[in-house]
């Protein structure tokens, strides 16, 4: 499989987990994104199963960039969760597959001086304005506020996801994948540790711990979910860091504009399931919003993937 649709499938079930998470958080099952945060963060330490393919301790630098990298990637979700349970899980989705890209692109430039060609750019681009086109509430009106609820936290995480995305090729560049994964994931530990920081958030989990004392039906079918979810998130990390560790970190995440796509596509079939917790809007702007989003995003994807396709047959032998 080549890094683009390593990256793909990644994006799908990702997607799929976003539409989990909305049904989580958006029917209370689990308190607040702080609580499910935490419960996600603690999770991650399973990573330690692939510890036999290969764990050692890195320089003290490394060790740095992976914690930092891997706490990063906790606040950036932590913030995605913030969204979710405010607004469309299609339009956080397809705002943070905006802004990443936008973000790494210009972090890569200071940073790392990557550049893309005329072609990569102009895909890169249309990746990026289909995103931004579902951003808006349309149609635009005076006295009535631009952005969806939960703007913000989208914006903010798709920043913040940026910078791990980064962090995380400095990190296998010069890791081994697996033992690079395993120390990103202590970072995302030392960052839920940090949520008992705040007294709101620390009331809650610690609130939430004491419900295993005597769990619930509804409390173990909340728990198989999340591990359900975890595995489907956690393959999808795997799958994407995997394809970042072969491939362009720019180019990577403009992509992640495709898992608008089948957020929309779940999205839209959950809300026929539970229509109180999904609430997508499919009026008609919303439908040409969409709709128009998607044709842009194919057309970015497509140029992309092709340049993929040309370059792969001019370095065969």
């Amino acid at each position: 499989m080549t890094w683009l649709s390593i990256a793909l499938t990644s994006y799908f079930l990702s997607a799929l987990a976003v539409i989990l998470d909305k049904f989580i958080l958006g029917s209370k099952r689990i308190s607040s994104p702080p609580v499910y945060s935490f419960y996600i963060g603690l999770l991650g330490l399973g990573a330690l199963i692939f510890a036999p393919f290969g764990f050692s301790l890195p320089s003290g630098y490394q060790i740095v960039i992976s914690l930092t990298s891997g706490a990063l990637f906790t606040f950036g979700i932590l913030a995605l969760y913030f969204a979710i349970q405010k607004a469309e899980a299609s339009r956080v989705a397809t705002v943070i597959g905006a802004v990443t890209p936008l973000a790494v692109y210009l972090f890569s430039i200071v940073f790392f001086q990557e550049k893309l060609n005329s072609v990569q750019l102009i895909g890169a681009v249309l990746l990026i304005f289909g995103g931004l086109l579902i951003s808006f509430d349309l149609p635009l009106q005076l006295g009535r506020k631009k952005f969806f609820s939960g703007f913000y936290y989208a914006l903010l995480s798709g920043v913040v996801l940026a910078v791990a995305y980064l962090l995380f090729k400095v990190v296998y560049n010069e890791q081994a994948f697996f033992n690079g994964f395993i120390w990103t994931r202590f970072g995302s530990a030392v960052a839920i540790a940090g949520f008992f920081i705040i007294p709101k958030w620390r009331k809650d989990i610690i609130g939430s711990l004491r419900g295993f004392r005597r769990p619930t039906h509804t409390q173990y079918r909340t728990g198989a979910l999340v591990i359900i979810n975890k595995l489907i998130g956690g393959t999808s990390s795997i799958l994407f860091n995997y394809a970042l560790s072969l491939g362009s970190a720019t180019l990577i995440n403009a992509l992640v504009s495709s898992q608008y796509v089948f957020v929309l596509i779940l999205a839209t079939l959950a809300a026929t399931w539970h229509p109180k917790v999904f609430s997508e809007k499919l009026l008609f702007w919303d439908w040409a919003q969409k709709i128009g989003a998607i044709i842009i995003i194919a057309i970015g994807v497509a140029l992309v993937s092709s340049l993929v396709s040309i370059e792969s047959l001019l370095l065969k032998p």
